[in-house]
């Protein structure tokens, strides 16, 4: 899929797509350590004993969520939510010491609320140690009664949709009233899918949201997420197979019943379970049918095995129940996607029908879409999209190289086999994903705005930092060269502790609206609770978020530094008079430097909005970012470097903030002065 939904606006036009991530603690070290965006994590805190998840057999996650559902009016209570909210349980993972993360969706006068999920952390105890929220809004609408028809939402939904170039679109659902949650002030809007085929063959899911007073589109994403591979052969393999009489098919009894069917060049059904008179299936060529089915099959395999073994997670939804799998989709059709609607993924077979596209990590890739929809539920468009995208290829690459296969070993190429440009180039580069042409190396202000499978970028060269370090290195037989965006070099702690810190974040950190300054802090809570955050895995992940230009490093740089930072949380009225956070800078002596580093971190959602100025001790004020600058994106998280040498260094500094236009809120998550 490649998404179109990126646009501009000038102010007062319209809401942004999406808002960033709130992350609200309630005990001061919880707080302290999921912060969003946050440079460091305070006060120290050692790694927790048993914070790794344990894997649930299927009854002991049913009870954990039935206990969950028995306690939820309590628990929204607790959280202070509205007579007219109330919670509904999505997942549960659990940790070796009895910590259980249960996340919820939540209802508005029983209406779903799109973008109020939320996390909540519970000891063995039953004590609440820490809450994770998509929206920190309160969720409240005046009206709940729509103005704007269901007929006129859907006929809206039809022509966006084949702009976006859908082609046979058709509304297969009818439009359903939600509350509009992920961005400002929560509306009564309308949520429509539109079915039919994209341009490319793949199925279409185009989810619309539209203002139910104005008509406003406010949101759009598709529902169909895609990844490109190619067959990669593994060779002589053993597939979970069924013998029924003297017939064998591909269900695979030992992983909760994985089958894999034959499309047979169709579009749509779930197409003909592959069986045979013997347990043999395809011959390493394209040309039997058999063959995209046996790697489709042992793909799926292996990365069950892999969440299984590595994770803790039973299948996809931790249910202990498979997806399936079909092959042989369309005509030379060139993609494979994953598909929440019949919960299964779904392989082309390459152009000329030569190249199916079942390789290792292309299965591991399109499942992990499923994991990320049944855990974290990224929005697949805007930033929150190009983290599930990176999501995908992060756990694609690690399958890979889980099932140490001398036929396709591990590497961090994504579809290497595929030669889809024709030259023996791979998909994308995790090292230095601008290799592909598209992808971005770091993080910027409008990356939000791009195709999420571009955005996804910054994220996968922050785990091949987090994972291998920056500069050149060879692993089974390929050379790698990692650069940084700072310059700055930074040291791997190994593929194996980033695997499991990036899945910690994304079971019990991440939202719906997660961008990558929520990120950043996600990963870094992960790594506090699993290895503390004086530890050298922690600064790792600082480092190599600063080497995407997410965040800064530890002290401001590589060279060390001292820092006076506020991490209390100080709204920013929407169009309205300036507020300012402060910090005392004392012990210093003279003035400050001319390259006084100043990090900014600001959750909002349309930062155009805003005018962001340093002020120091005697009033002068220096202008960080004007009004009408830094286009139609959500949230600030940068360092600037300011001359302040005509400025004395010992005083109260300001951070001061002004919302010079309608419609769109936020608040100052934290800011900090480093003097090098």
């Amino acid at each position: 899929m490649r998404s179109s939904s990126s646009r501009r606006r000038t102010p007062h036009t319209s809401h942004r797509k999406a808002a960033a991530v709130a992350l609200v603690g309630v005990s001061a070290l919880i707080a302290a350590a999921v912060q969003s965006g946050a440079a460091t994590a305070a006060p120290e805190q050692a790694a927790r004993p048993g914070a790794e998840s344990v894997q649930l057999t299927p009854a002991q996650r049913a009870e954990l969520i039935r206990a969950a559902d028995a306690g939820k009016a309590a628990t929204a209570k607790e959280l202070g939510l509205g007579a007219q909210e109330a919670l509904v349980v999505r997942d549960v993972v659990k940790d070796a010491d009895g910590t259980v993360h249960t996340r919820y969706e939540r209802t508005y006068a029983g209406l779903p609320v799109l973008g109020g999920d939320l996390v909540v952390d519970k000891a063995k105890s039953g004590a609440t140690e820490g809450v994770v929220k998509a929206t920190r809004a309160t969720i409240k609408v005046a009206s709940l009664t729509p103005t704007l028809a269901a007929s006129k939402a859907e006929k809206q939904a039809l022509t966006l949709a084949k702009a976006a170039g859908a082609e046979k679109a058709d509304t297969n659902r009818a439009p359903r009233k939600v509350i509009w949650a992920a961005n400002g002030t929560p509306v009564l809007a309308y949520e429509t899918v539109v079915g039919g085929l994209q341009e490319d063959g793949t199925p279409n899911e185009l989810h619309v949201v539209t203002d139910a007073a104005t008509g406003e589109k406010l949101y759009e994403y598709q529902g169909v997420e895609t990844g490109t591979g190619n067959t990669m052969y593994s060779g002589s393999v053993t597939l979970g197979t069924t013998q029924s009489g003297s017939t064998y098919n591909l269900t695979d009894g030992g992983r909760g019943g994985h089958r894999t069917y034959n499309l047979n060049r169709g579009t749509s059904g779930t197409g003909t379970l592959f069986s045979g008179a013997d347990d043999v299936w395809g011959n390493g060529a394209a040309s039997n049918t058999e063959t995209a089915g046996a790697d489709a099959h042992y793909g799926a395999a292996l990365t069950w095995d892999y969440y299984k073994n590595v994770h803790g997670r039973s299948g996809i939804r931790g249910d202990g129940v498979a997806a399936y799998s079909r092959v042989h989709y369309g005509n030379a059709y060139v993609n494979a996607f994953w598909q929440d609607s019949c919960f299964c993924m779904t392989y082309g077979d390459g152009s000329g029908n030569t190249h199916p596209l079942t390789a290792i990590d292309v299965a591991g890739h399109e499942m992990t879409h499923g994991v990320t929809a049944n855990t974290a539920g990224l929005n697949y468009s805007g930033e929150s999209g190009g983290l599930n995208e990176a999501t995908s290829d992060i756990f694609g690459t690690s399958v890979e190289f889980y099932a140490a296969n001398s036929s396709d070993v591990g590497d961090y190429l994504i579809g290497e086999e595929i030669d889809i440009n024709g030259d023996g180039s791979p998909l994308r580069y995790m090292d230095r994903p601008s290799q592909d042409g598209a992808s971005r190396d770091a993080w910027y202000s409008g990356i939000g705005s791009i195709d999420v499978h571009y955005s996804s970028g910054p994220a996968n060269h922050f785990f091949y930092l987090l994972s291998e370090g920056s500069g050149t290195k060879t692993i089974n037989g390929v050379t790698y060269n990692s650069p940084t965006s700072d310059g700055l070099a930074v040291t791997g702690i190994g593929r194996d502790k980033a695997e499991k810190i990036w899945f910690r974040a994304l079971t019990t950190k991440f939202t719906s609206t997660t961008n990558y300054a929520a990120a950043r802090t996600g990963t870094l809570a992960a790594a506090g609770e699993l290895y503390g955050t004086t530890s050298a895995e922690y600064t790792a992940v600082q480092n190599a978020w600063a080497g995407v230009a997410v965040g800064t490093r530890p002290g401001g740089g590589g060279g060390g530094g001292t820092s006076f930072e506020n991490t209390a949380d100080v709204s920013i009225p929407d169009n309205g008079a300036a507020v300012t956070s402060s910090v005392t800078v004392s012990g210093r002596t003279g003035n400050a430097p001319s390259n006084l580093q100043v990090g900014v971190d600001i959750v909002h959602t349309y930062i155009g909005d805003l005018q962001v100025q340093l002020v120091a001790p005697d009033g002068t004020a220096y202008t960080l970012k004007a009004y009408s600058t830094g286009g139609s994106t959500d949230n600030l998280s940068t360092t600037y470097t300011v001359n302040a040498s005509s400025e004395v260094a010992n005083g109260v500094w300001q951070l001061r903030v002004q919302d010079n236009a309608a419609q769109d809120t936020g608040y100052i998550n934290s800011w900090k002065l480093t003097f090098p």
